[in-house]
Protein backbone atom coordinates (compact mmCIF):
# COMPACT_ATOMS: atom_id res chain seq x y z
CA UNK A 1 0.00 0.00 0.00
CA UNK A 2 3.06 2.24 0.76
CA UNK A 3 3.98 2.08 -2.73
CA UNK A 4 0.75 2.68 -3.95
CA UNK A 5 0.86 6.23 -1.90
CA UNK A 6 4.11 7.08 -3.22
CA UNK A 7 2.70 7.11 -6.46
CA UNK A 8 0.22 8.69 -5.90
CA UNK A 9 1.63 11.29 -4.07
CA UNK A 10 3.96 12.08 -7.19
CA UNK A 11 0.71 11.86 -9.50
CA UNK A 12 -0.26 14.54 -7.68
CA UNK A 13 2.58 16.57 -7.61
CA UNK A 14 3.40 16.24 -11.30
CA UNK A 15 -0.31 17.24 -11.99
CA UNK A 16 0.18 20.23 -10.32
CA UNK A 17 3.43 21.05 -12.15
CA UNK A 18 1.72 20.42 -14.97
CA UNK A 19 -1.15 23.21 -14.02
CA UNK A 20 0.99 26.18 -13.07
CA UNK A 21 3.26 25.71 -16.64
CA UNK A 22 -0.26 25.52 -18.65
CA UNK A 23 -0.97 29.10 -16.90
CA UNK A 24 2.34 30.64 -17.80
CA UNK A 25 2.48 29.55 -21.14
CA UNK A 26 -1.36 29.00 -22.75
CA UNK A 27 -4.58 31.20 -23.25
CA UNK A 28 -7.88 31.19 -24.26
CA UNK A 29 -9.61 27.52 -24.70
CA UNK A 30 -6.02 26.01 -24.47
CA UNK A 31 -5.85 26.77 -21.22
CA UNK A 32 -9.48 26.70 -20.34
CA UNK A 33 -9.16 22.70 -21.59
CA UNK A 34 -6.00 22.07 -19.54
CA UNK A 35 -7.33 23.91 -16.53
CA UNK A 36 -10.48 21.76 -16.40
CA UNK A 37 -8.39 18.39 -16.76
CA UNK A 38 -6.07 19.26 -14.46
CA UNK A 39 -8.27 20.28 -12.14
CA UNK A 40 -9.80 17.29 -11.76
CA UNK A 41 -7.47 14.96 -12.09
CA UNK A 42 -6.64 16.42 -9.09
CA UNK A 43 -9.57 15.90 -7.23
CA UNK A 44 -9.23 12.02 -8.37
CA UNK A 45 -5.89 11.84 -7.04
CA UNK A 46 -7.04 13.14 -3.58
CA UNK A 47 -9.97 10.39 -3.38
CA UNK A 48 -7.66 7.85 -4.44
CA UNK A 49 -5.59 8.79 -1.75
CA UNK A 50 -8.40 9.01 0.44
CA UNK A 51 -9.47 5.49 -0.59
CA UNK A 52 -5.65 4.06 0.21
CA UNK A 53 -6.03 5.74 3.89
CA UNK A 54 -9.23 3.96 4.32
CA UNK A 55 -8.53 0.65 3.38
CA UNK A 56 -5.10 0.64 5.76
CA UNK A 57 -7.52 1.32 8.04
CA UNK A 58 -9.64 -1.36 7.90
CA UNK A 59 -7.19 -3.85 6.85
CA UNK A 60 -5.01 -3.29 10.74
CA UNK A 61 -8.99 -3.66 11.74
CA UNK A 62 -9.09 -6.93 9.88
CA UNK A 63 -5.84 -8.09 11.35
CA UNK A 64 -6.06 -7.14 14.95
CA UNK A 65 -9.53 -8.97 15.07
CA UNK A 66 -8.41 -12.08 13.28
CA UNK A 67 -4.89 -12.74 13.74
CA UNK A 68 -5.27 -14.01 17.25
CA UNK A 69 -2.35 -15.13 18.63
CA UNK A 70 -0.20 -14.99 15.60
CA UNK A 71 1.75 -12.16 14.41
CA UNK A 72 1.16 -9.95 11.80
CA UNK A 73 3.01 -11.62 9.44
CA UNK A 74 1.92 -14.88 10.14
CA UNK A 75 -1.65 -13.89 9.68
CA UNK A 76 -0.88 -12.22 6.30
CA UNK A 77 1.12 -15.48 5.47
CA UNK A 78 -1.26 -17.95 6.63
CA UNK A 79 -3.99 -15.41 4.29
CA UNK A 80 -1.96 -15.41 1.12
CA UNK A 81 -4.77 -15.22 -1.31
CA UNK A 82 -6.39 -12.66 0.26
CA UNK A 83 -3.26 -10.78 1.05
CA UNK A 84 -2.05 -10.83 -2.94
CA UNK A 85 -5.47 -10.08 -4.04
CA UNK A 86 -5.20 -6.45 -1.89
CA UNK A 87 -1.47 -6.14 -3.19
CA UNK A 88 -2.53 -6.83 -6.87
CA UNK A 89 -5.47 -4.48 -6.34
CA UNK A 90 -3.62 -1.35 -4.87
CA UNK A 91 -0.80 -1.92 -7.38
CA UNK A 92 -3.02 -1.76 -10.58
CA UNK A 93 -4.61 1.33 -8.36
CA UNK A 94 -1.08 3.23 -8.10
CA UNK A 95 -0.29 2.09 -12.20
CA UNK A 96 -3.19 3.69 -13.12
CA UNK A 97 -3.01 6.95 -11.55
CA UNK A 98 0.48 7.25 -13.08
CA UNK A 99 -0.68 6.35 -16.70
CA UNK A 100 -3.41 9.04 -16.02
CA UNK A 101 -0.63 11.48 -15.68
CA UNK A 102 1.28 10.55 -18.58
CA UNK A 103 -1.78 10.57 -21.01
CA UNK A 104 -2.69 14.22 -19.46
CA UNK A 105 1.15 15.13 -20.03
CA UNK A 106 1.00 14.51 -23.77
CA UNK A 107 -3.09 15.63 -24.08
CA UNK A 108 -1.50 19.18 -22.88
CA UNK A 109 1.29 19.19 -25.37
CA UNK A 110 -1.30 17.98 -28.11
CA UNK A 111 0.48 14.78 -28.57
CA UNK A 112 -1.80 12.42 -26.60
CA UNK A 113 -5.69 11.99 -27.34
CA UNK A 114 -8.63 12.63 -24.78
CA UNK A 115 -9.51 9.00 -25.17
CA UNK A 116 -6.59 7.94 -23.50
CA UNK A 117 -7.42 10.17 -20.13
CA UNK A 118 -11.11 8.71 -20.48
CA UNK A 119 -9.83 5.01 -20.78
CA UNK A 120 -7.31 5.52 -17.72
CA UNK A 121 -10.30 6.89 -15.34
CA UNK A 122 -12.08 3.53 -16.18
CA UNK A 123 -9.44 1.73 -15.51
CA UNK A 124 -9.27 3.27 -12.00
CA UNK A 125 -12.69 3.47 -11.11
CA UNK A 126 -12.39 -0.69 -11.68
CA UNK A 127 -8.60 -1.64 -9.86
CA UNK A 128 -10.62 0.71 -6.89
CA UNK A 129 -13.74 -1.58 -7.15
CA UNK A 130 -11.45 -4.32 -7.16
CA UNK A 131 -9.74 -3.25 -3.86
CA UNK A 132 -12.95 -2.51 -1.76
CA UNK A 133 -14.24 -6.39 -3.52
CA UNK A 134 -10.77 -7.60 -1.69
CA UNK A 135 -10.98 -5.68 1.76
CA UNK A 136 -14.97 -6.68 2.35
CA UNK A 137 -14.34 -10.61 1.83
CA UNK A 138 -12.62 -10.91 5.51
CA UNK A 139 -14.43 -7.23 6.82
CA UNK A 140 -17.28 -7.73 9.93
CA UNK A 141 -20.54 -6.18 8.05
CA UNK A 142 -20.92 -3.73 10.55
CA UNK A 143 -17.34 -2.29 10.50
CA UNK A 144 -17.10 1.45 10.47
CA UNK A 145 -14.34 1.22 8.69
CA UNK A 146 -16.02 -0.85 5.85
CA UNK A 147 -18.49 2.19 5.66
CA UNK A 148 -15.81 4.44 5.53
CA UNK A 149 -13.89 2.67 2.68
CA UNK A 150 -17.04 2.50 0.79
CA UNK A 151 -17.35 6.14 1.54
CA UNK A 152 -14.51 6.73 -0.31
CA UNK A 153 -15.20 4.33 -3.32
CA UNK A 154 -17.76 6.36 -4.44
CA UNK A 155 -15.80 9.36 -4.17
CA UNK A 156 -13.13 7.95 -6.43
CA UNK A 157 -16.41 6.69 -8.92
CA UNK A 158 -17.53 10.69 -8.76
CA UNK A 159 -14.07 11.69 -9.07
CA UNK A 160 -12.72 9.46 -12.23
CA UNK A 161 -16.89 10.68 -13.81
CA UNK A 162 -15.40 14.38 -13.66
CA UNK A 163 -12.16 13.14 -15.26
CA UNK A 164 -14.38 11.58 -17.65
CA UNK A 165 -16.45 14.10 -18.52
CA UNK A 166 -13.74 17.36 -18.52
CA UNK A 167 -12.04 15.14 -20.95
CA UNK A 168 -15.09 14.82 -23.14
CA UNK A 169 -15.58 18.34 -23.07
CA UNK A 170 -12.17 19.37 -23.74
CA UNK A 171 -12.14 17.64 -27.06
CA UNK A 172 -15.52 18.86 -28.27
CA UNK A 173 -13.99 22.38 -27.46
CA UNK A 174 -10.39 21.77 -29.36
CA UNK A 175 -12.13 20.03 -32.09
CA UNK A 176 -14.38 23.33 -32.71
CA UNK A 177 -11.12 25.18 -32.90
CA UNK A 178 -9.87 22.80 -35.53
CA UNK A 179 -12.82 22.96 -37.61
CA UNK A 180 -12.04 23.00 -41.13
CA UNK A 181 -13.87 26.01 -43.27
CA UNK A 182 -15.54 24.09 -46.17
CA UNK A 183 -17.09 27.39 -47.31
CA UNK A 184 -13.91 28.22 -49.08
CA UNK A 185 -13.29 24.92 -51.25
CA UNK A 186 -14.06 24.51 -54.66
CA UNK A 187 -16.21 21.71 -56.19
CA UNK A 188 -13.09 19.62 -57.00
CA UNK A 189 -11.67 20.32 -53.74
CA UNK A 190 -15.36 19.47 -51.55
CA UNK A 191 -15.55 16.12 -53.41
CA UNK A 192 -11.92 14.94 -53.25
CA UNK A 193 -12.08 15.78 -49.51
CA UNK A 194 -15.28 14.33 -49.61
CA UNK A 195 -13.63 10.60 -51.10
CA UNK A 196 -10.66 10.97 -48.88
CA UNK A 197 -13.37 11.18 -45.45
CA UNK A 198 -14.69 7.85 -46.83
CA UNK A 199 -11.75 6.08 -47.75
CA UNK A 200 -10.51 7.05 -43.46
CA UNK A 201 -13.86 6.05 -42.54
CA UNK A 202 -13.75 2.51 -43.82
CA UNK A 203 -9.92 2.58 -42.63
CA UNK A 204 -11.45 3.32 -39.31
CA UNK A 205 -14.08 0.88 -39.26
CA UNK A 206 -11.61 -1.99 -40.23
CA UNK A 207 -9.30 -0.67 -37.21
CA UNK A 208 -12.06 -0.36 -34.93
CA UNK A 209 -12.82 -4.19 -35.75
CA UNK A 210 -10.00 -5.46 -35.23
CA UNK A 211 -9.00 -3.46 -31.97
CA UNK A 212 -12.37 -5.05 -30.57
CA UNK A 213 -10.81 -8.68 -31.08
CA UNK A 214 -7.66 -7.48 -30.02
CA UNK A 215 -9.29 -5.97 -27.14
CA UNK A 216 -11.74 -9.53 -26.43
CA UNK A 217 -8.18 -10.94 -26.01
CA UNK A 218 -6.66 -9.15 -23.73
CA UNK A 219 -9.39 -9.14 -21.17
CA UNK A 220 -9.88 -12.91 -21.33
CA UNK A 221 -5.79 -13.58 -20.85
CA UNK A 222 -6.12 -10.59 -17.84
CA UNK A 223 -8.74 -12.74 -16.26
CA UNK A 224 -6.85 -16.04 -16.65
CA UNK A 225 -3.84 -13.87 -14.89
CA UNK A 226 -6.35 -12.54 -12.17
CA UNK A 227 -7.86 -16.07 -11.63
CA UNK A 228 -4.67 -17.88 -11.17
CA UNK A 229 -3.60 -14.85 -8.63
CA UNK A 230 -6.39 -14.92 -6.91
CA UNK A 231 -6.60 -18.65 -6.07
CA UNK A 232 -9.90 -19.01 -8.80
CA UNK A 233 -8.46 -22.51 -10.42
CA UNK A 234 -8.15 -23.84 -7.31
CA UNK A 235 -11.33 -23.02 -6.23
CA UNK A 236 -12.46 -24.42 -9.01
CA UNK A 237 -10.81 -27.33 -8.82
CA UNK A 238 -11.65 -28.18 -5.22
CA UNK A 239 -15.43 -27.49 -6.55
Amino acid sequence: MQNTTEAIDKATARIEEMLNNSRKADTGVKLEVNSRILDSCTDLMKAIKILIEKSKSLQREIVSNDRGTASTKEFYKRHHRWTEGLISAAKLVGFGATQLVESADKVMQRKGKFEELVVCSHEIAASTAQLVAASRVKAHKESENLKGLSTASKGVAQATASVVASSKSGAQLTEEGDVTDFTKMSLTQTKRNEMNSQVRVLELESLLDKERVKLAELRRRHYQLAGVSEGWEEEETKS
